[in-house]
């Protein structure tokens, strides 16, 4: 068995389209998102039909109306089959970005599915693939050298159509998605958005180098709306 030695592994960030895919459809019809996070093999007691995957996912969104029109958007999709809503948490809805979370197993065809082409080809991921804006992100390594990223990306973009961009790429474990990448992967694009601002801003350094009036009036939001969407944010980051 091959050991992969940690230090040499290349680590990237996939932007990616391909078709047939009920949650790419779904959430550019919607501004909610989905976390994609355990597929599960369903079994068939017919053989004439082929066989089908449940997986398990978060969707998330600023509010209830949001969550509702992606849910009834993937019901709609000719791609997706049976959707379950839990009503126990995995736990899951905490890390997820979106003021609004609900998890759900939903059963669809495995021929629809992109991981085993970048498993094929070398792509093996290692956090929850996020889908938003009709297009999905994959954290991945390569496990093969280095060189050899752009000759498997092709491979893929032809055996599964699809469209792949990478987003970042890096050779190196300590620059692997730390913590704090993590966290801030749950917050909202808006609270995110509001968070990085006022970082860059000094809001954050001491004495502060501007107030939450200035920052909202740079965004162009209220200050009670700025406030808003800066709490949640800090209270998702410093939450143990």
């Amino acid at each position: 068995m091959a050991v992969v030695n940690q230090s040499e592994t290349t680590w990237l960030t996939l932007d990616l389209w391909h078709p047939n895919c009920w949650a790419i459809k779904a959430t550019g019809e919607t501004s909610g998102g989905v976390l994609a996070h355990s597929i599960y093999t369903s079994p068939t007691t017919d053989g004439n039909h082929r066989g089908k995957v449940k997986g398990l996912f978060t969707a998330f969104a600023d509010d209830e109306p949001a969550v509702n029109d992606l849910l009834e958007a993937i019901r709609d999709s000719e791609h997706s089959g049976e959707l379950s809503e839990l009503q126990e948490r995995f736990g899951r809805e905490r890390n997820a970005p979106g003021n609004v979370v609900r998890e759900f197993f939903l059963e669809y065809d495995p021929e629809d599915m992109v991981c085993p082409t970048l498993l094929e080809h070398g792509f093996v991921h290692n956090a929850p693939v996020r889908i938003e804006n009709g297009r999905e992100e994959w954290q991945v390594c390569f496990v093969d050298d280095r060189s050899g990223i752009e000759d498997a990306l092709d491979r893929v973009r032809e055996d599964a159509g699809a469209e792949v961009s990478i987003d970042s790429i890096t050779t190196s474990e300590a620059a692997a998605t730390t913590v704090r990448d993590h966290r801030l992967d749950t917050l909202t694009a808006k609270q995110r958005d509001v968070f990085e601002h006022a970082r860059e801003a000094g809001y954050y350094e001491w004495p502060r180098e501007c107030d939450t009036r200035e920052l909202a009036a740079d965004l162009d939001v209220s200050k009670t709306t700025l406030l808003e969407h800066l709490r949640k944010a800090e209270a998702k980051l410093l939450d143990p």
